[in-house]
C-alpha cells in the first residue's frame, strides 16, 4: 500500500538541521526536489559514518572484512539512533559501511530497500504488517506478529525479517494535563465519545504520516466509531505534535510509546481499551539475497537487539529531544557503555 509519493532514490533531510521546524521546511523541499530531480537526490552509495569506533565485544569478523554495507533509516530521532547503532556495530566487525539515514517516510526507506540502494535497517513488525503487505487486522502477540510479517514478506517480497527487539514503538492518542482534568479522558472510547458529543472539545494534533495511515488515525477513528467529520483536526511533522499537545494549541494529540517528551511534558496517555494499534516492535530488515551472503550480520547485531527494551530506547530518544545531543553521539556512546564497541 503507497500512502506518500515515493521515488527510488531516496532523499535525505540535512542532518544539521535538528530543530523540528527546520527539520519540517527541509523535508518538504527535499520531497518536491526528489519529484521533479530524481537523479539529484540518488545517493546510493551513501556517506561516511559520522563517528569512528574501534571494536569492542563486538569484534573483526573475517567474512566482512572490506564488505560494503549501506545501512539506512527513517527520519525521525528513534530511527536515527537505530541506524547509527548498526553502522557502528558493523565498523567494529571490519565491514566498510556506509550511511544512507535520515531517509524521508517509511515507504521510501521500503522503497530503498527493495530496489537495492539500502542493505539493511531496523523497521517495525506493525509498519510491515499493515503499511508494505496491506493486512488490515494487526496479530496482537508480538512474536507471533514478527513471525507473520516474517513469513509473508520473505514469500512475497524476498524481504529477512531477523532478530525481534523487545522494545515496541507502538501509536498512541495522549492529552495535556488541562485537558486531561477537564474531560476526565483516559481511554480512546472516551476521546472518542468526546469527539462525537461535545463541540466545545478542543483540536487534535497528528503527525502527518499517523493522518493517513491504515494502522494510523483513519483506522483508529473507525475502530472507535468517530464521526471524522467532527474532529478538529491540526496536521502537523510529529516533532511538533508533542509541544503543540503541551501547551494547549491541542487538547489531544498522536504520539510514538517510546517518546521521552510524553513524560517530560507530562502528556497523558490515552489507554488503547478495543486494542486497535499494532504491536510495534523493531527488527533488522536485510534482502534475502544479501542477508544469504552475509550470514555474520544477523550474528553481530543480535546481541544488540536483544537489550533494545522500551526503557532503553525512550532513554536514548529523550538525550536528544529533550537535551539536544546528536544521534550520532547518543548511540555511539550507548554502544560504548554497553562494551559493544570502543570510542576512537
Amino acid at each position: 500500500m503507497s500512502l506518500t509519493t515515493t521515488v527510488h532514490t531516496p532523499c535525505r533531510s540535512g542532518r544539521t538541521a535538528r530543530s523540528a521546524a527546520l527539520r519540517a521546511l527541509l523535508s518538504v523541499a527535499a520531497t518536491a526536489l526528489c519529484l521533479v530531480l530524481v537523479s539529484a537526490c540518488g545517493l546510493e552509495a551513501g556517506g561516511a559514518v559520522p563517528l569512528q569506533v574501534g571494536p569492542g565485544s563486538i569484534e573483526p569478523v573475517p567474512e566482512l572484512k572490506g564488505v560494503q554495507i549501506i545501512v539506512g533509516s527513517k527520519d525521525f530521532t528513534e530511527q536515527l539512533i537505530l541506524g547509527y547503532i548498526i553502522e557502528f556495530a558493523l565498523t567494529a566487525a571490519g565491514a566498510q559501511v556506509r550511511d544512507l539515514t535520515d531517509i524521508t517516510g517509511s515507504n521510501s526507506l521500503r522503497d530503498a530497500q527493495l530496489h537495492g540502494q539500502v542493505d539493511i535497517a531496523y523497521d517495525y513488525t506493525g509498519t510491515g504488517w499493515i503499511n508494505y503487505l496491506g493486512n488490515e487486522q494487526p496479530i496482537p502477540d508480538s512474536q507471533q506478529q514478527f513471525e507473520a510479517v516474517r513469513a509473508q514478506d520473505l514469500a512475497k517480497n524476498g524481504m529477512v525479517w531477523t532478530d525481534l527487539a523487545p522494545m515496541n514503538n507502538t501509536y498512541a492518542m495522549v492529552s495535556n494535563s488541562a485537558a486531561a482534568q477537564k474531560s476526565g479522558a483516559t481511554t480512546l472510547s472516551d476521546y472518542a465519545r468526546l469527539v462525537n458529543t461535545d463541540p466545545s472539545v478542543g483540536a487534535t494534533c497528528l503527525g502527518t504520516e499517523f493522518s493517513v495511515r491504515q494502522d494510523g488515525f483513519p483506522g483508529m477513528a473507525h475502530k472507535y466509531g468517530m464521526d471524522l467529520g467532527k474532529v478538529n483536526k491540526k496536521i502537523m511533522q510529529d516533532a511538533l505534535v508533542y509541544p503543540a499537545t503541551a501547551n494547549n494549541t491541542c487538547e489531544f494529540g498522536s504520539v510514538d510509546t517510546t517518546d521521552g517528551r510524553i513524560k517530560a511534558l507530562h502528556l497523558k496517555l490515552l489507554d488503547d481499551d478495543l486494542g486497535f494499534f499494532p504491536k510495534y516492535n523493531a527488527a533488522l530488515v536485510m534482502r534475502k539475497s544479501f542477508a544469504d551472503a552475509h550470514p555474520q550480520i544477523a550474528q553481530v547485531l543480535a546481541p544488540i537487539s536483544k537489550v533494545l527494551t522500551n526503557d532503553t530506547i525512550t532513554g536514548l530518544n529523550g538525550l536528544v529531544d529533550l537535551q539536544g545531543r546528536e544521534p550520532a553521539t547518543v548511540a555511539r556512546d550507548w554502544m560504548v557503555s554497553q562494551g559493544f564497541v570502543t570510542a576512537k
